[in-house]
């Protein structure tokens, strides 16, 4: 431990962002980094804790105390080399995990943890900058060929393992380009896409082969995965959005979310969106439902594409500014948050509950809605609450309900939970060779839950094919050259 005090010497200093102003007028990244003075004392506040929390908050359990350590004591490539030990994409987590291991933090009893997420970014960043990112390719092949269908953070984690333990992996992704979520789900301001480029493009020199524009269960039938790999991996992630189920929901002005930043993403990129069904917030009185990750990227989209006014709703009351006695540390805070998203503008409300949407020649002009409050248990309706908000575009982020089952989960007969996600054990579904990682297997969660699964599942495939290995040979076929597909 390098500074026995620092924790208590030390003020507590994030990253900081670029001016409002300024930043709402493109799609570059609102957090900057801290120089590497500031980041070393923010460091040296780790406590080096006996019993170290931040190990149980976080999924992948970083070593987060010793690379503290080591970034305080300014050796650099040491703590790469930590991080890179648990995380497959710690530039990512570093920007967008709402980073439960502070929540965990023995500091957060005082509300003032280790600033965690952003050395863990400032150490990734510090290994692209100093070219100590390399591929390693694993030194002899097994000849199984296992496909990942999915190219999201849980995909991608799982074929990165899978391929350095000397697997042929495939990734099948339906999209034009590789990283799922990542890709376009997080908008640009948030997560810059070089960030996936060039990890995509270490995966294939690592040897993983990518095939875009492949939509399982539609191009490929659940039979032929089978039947051409020795092992399939479905990380498709929770695609199904809860819908909004009142009178006018068919009314032009309505959509969800999801489509509503995947074209936005499209755009930064350079691709053409068709103004015919083109969905823009420019000029628009905008209602975002659902104050969520998803409801604030929204947010944050609408005001740089110039809406008139952005109003996000919330069906569940306020959160409190601090912890409540039922809710002790080190569990996750329930407290009032702000995004940065948020904090360029628009208006929140919370215990609002939409009724009816109205309009005018098929098109959305409002809705109505009233207060709620938790009653005997449950939300419930304020008398007389009611009231209208003048609305033109309706973003629906309320949400998601799990994979979709039509086509892929179908074909292939894996059982599904009560709550409508892929059943596993231990990453195994209900088919023998058939695996499940991610939003696919345990719900809409966190980017950094579903890294963790996929190293999981990777692990699980690798073992599945070691004990077949005793007894059957792996497939012959090579792999198609057709199939590489260079980075986006």
């Amino acid at each position: 431990m390098g500074r026995l005090r620092g924790f208590l010497e030390i003020k507590r200093e994030k990253n900081p962002q670029r001016p409002i102003s300024e930043r709402i007028r493109d799609y570059q990244e609102v957090d900057l980094s801290l120089p590497e003075p500031k980041l070393r004392e923010q460091a040296a506040r780790c406590m080096d804790c006996g019993i170290p929390f931040c190990h149980g908050g976080c999924p992948l359990g970083n070593l987060i105390p010793d690379w503290n350590e080591l970034v305080l004591g300014g050796r650099w490539e040491e703590a790469v080399a930590s991080l890179h030990s648990t995380n497959n994409f710690p530039e990512v987590t570093g920007r967008v995990c709402p980073a439960p291991c502070e929540a965990s933090c023995v500091l957060n009893l005082e509300a003032s943890p280790v600033t965690i997420k952003s050395i863990e970014r400032a150490i990734a960043d510090r290994a692209f900058e100093s070219d100590w990112v390399r591929p390693r390719p694993a030194p002899t092949r097994t000849g199984w060929r296992v496909v990942v269908v999915g190219s999201g953070p849980a995909g991608l984690a799982a074929a990165q393992q899978l391929a350095r333990r000397g697997h042929d992996v495939t990734v099948i992704e339906k999209s034009d380009r590789i990283g799922g979520l990542l890709r376009y789900g997080i908008p640009d301001f948030k997560l810059s896409k070089t960030l996936v480029d060039r990890r995509v493009t270490q995966m294939g020199e690592e040897g993983v082969l990518f095939r875009t524009g492949v939509h399982a269960g539609i191009d490929v039938s659940g039979a032929e995965l089978r039947a051409n790999y020795d092992a399939v991996v479905l990380c498709g992630g929770a695609m199904r959005p809860r819908d909004l189920e009142v009178p006018g929901r068919e009314l032009n002005g309505v959509h969800f979310a999801m489509d509503f930043l995947t074209q936005q993403n499209r755009r930064v990129a350079g691709d053409h969106v068709p103004e015919e069904g083109a969905i823009l917030a420019t000029g628009k009185r905008v209602v975002v439902l659902g104050g969520g990750d998803t409801g604030s990227d929204c947010v944050g989209t609408c005001h740089r594409q110039g809406a008139a006014s952005v109003t996000s709703l919330e069906l569940l009351p306020r959160p409190p500014d601090e912890r409540l006695p039922s809710n002790p540390w080190p569990a996750w805070p329930l407290v009032f948050r702000s995004s940065s998203s948020h904090d360029e503008g628009g208006t929140r409300d919370f215990g609002v509950m939409t009724k009816r949407l109205l309009g005018r020649d098929g098109s959305l002009q409002g809705l109505e809605a009233c207060r709620v409050a938790f009653a005997a248990g449950k939300l419930q309706e304020i008398t007389d609450s009611g009231f209208e908000i003048p609305c033109d575009l309706l973003l629906l982020a309320m949400g998601f309900l799990g994979p979709v089952r039509a086509g892929l989960l179908e074909q292939l007969g894996v059982a599904i939970t009560d709550r409508g996600n892929v059943a596993v054990t231990r990453g195994q579904t209900s088919v023998p060779g058939v695996f499940a990682a991610g939003d696919m297997a345990r719900g809409q969660s966190l980017v950094v839950w579903a890294i963790a699964e996929g190293r999981q599942v990777a692990r699980a495939v690798d073992a599945w094919l070691a004990e077949r290995a005793e007894s059957i040979q792996p497939r012959a076929q090579p792999m198609p050259e057709a199939e590489r597909v260079q980075s986006a």
